[in-house]
């Protein structure tokens, strides 16, 4: 879920973050939804989670039929995945900006970038590696924070680019990038890709039980953007 610089911070607050995005209104019933449907059916795919985090995705393709590697560059969250999958997944320490070269060419059917992308500083990199690493056929979805979401919270211009420093919940020191969505877009199409479907998630209905007010915000106004990539070349 982070870059090699961030590496400390993840580890600090892994078993928190496991704990909180298990039944979080913006992961269990926002974010973890929009991506599992934008995969669609993954019986039998070899399907590459890319910063897996604690497992969370990754256990639930693991029950739906696919063939799961995950890796992450926090080995805390590894562990925890590690725990969570079992025998059900393979789960590796690794870093998304770094080669990949652990993973052969077109060996994947799908990849996943859930919430992660943001974190990267090397992203050209990682985009790259995923398009190798995908067959012909392959297909990439990412999640991460929606361009509007970031400029109403953070103010300035809408169209700058750069790394926020940030204390999510109460103690925890998170660096992350916020850029225009055209940039966004830029960044798939350099490194070969074809945005093939492009989702502003809603939440699900049974958010609004558990968390009323940000059932209601997320129902105005979008916090996180979805893309189905396919390879162009």
């Amino acid at each position: 879920m982070c870059s090699a610089r961030d590496a400390a911070q993840y580890d600090a607050f892994a078993a928190d973050f496991d704990r909180h995005a298990q039944d979080s209104a913006h992961n269990a019933y926002y974010d973890r939804p929009a991506v599992l449907d934008l995969l669609g059916d993954v019986t039998g795919k070899d399907l590459l989670d890319a910063g897996c985090g604690s497992g969370l995705y990754a256990a639930e393709l693991a029950r739906r039929g696919a063939r799961v590697t995950g890796f992450d560059q926090s080995a805390q969250l590894v562990a925890l995945a590690q725990q969570r999958l079992g025998a059900s997944a393979t789960i590796h320490h690794a870093d998304l900006d770094h080669e990949l070269s652990w993973l052969p060419d077109a060996s994947q059917d799908l990849a996943l970038l859930a919430l992660v992308i943001h974190h990267v500083q090397n992203r050209g990199l990682a985009l790259c590696e995923l398009h190798r690493v995908l067959r012909p056929d392959g297909r990439v979805i990412i999640s991460t924070a929606h361009p509007t979401a970031d400029w109403l919270q953070c103010g300035g211009s809408y169209f700058v680019a750069e790394q926020v420093d940030q204390v999510w919940q109460q103690d925890w020191v998170v660096r992350w990038w916020r850029q225009p969505l055209e940039r966004w877009c830029a960044e798939f199409v350099e490194a070969g890709f074809v945005i093939e479907a492009l989702v502003e998630p809603r939440p699900l209905p049974e958010m609004a039980d558990r968390y009323p007010d940000v059932h209601a915000q997320l129902m105005r106004e979008p916090g996180f953007i979805a893309f189905r990539l396919a390879k162009a070349r």
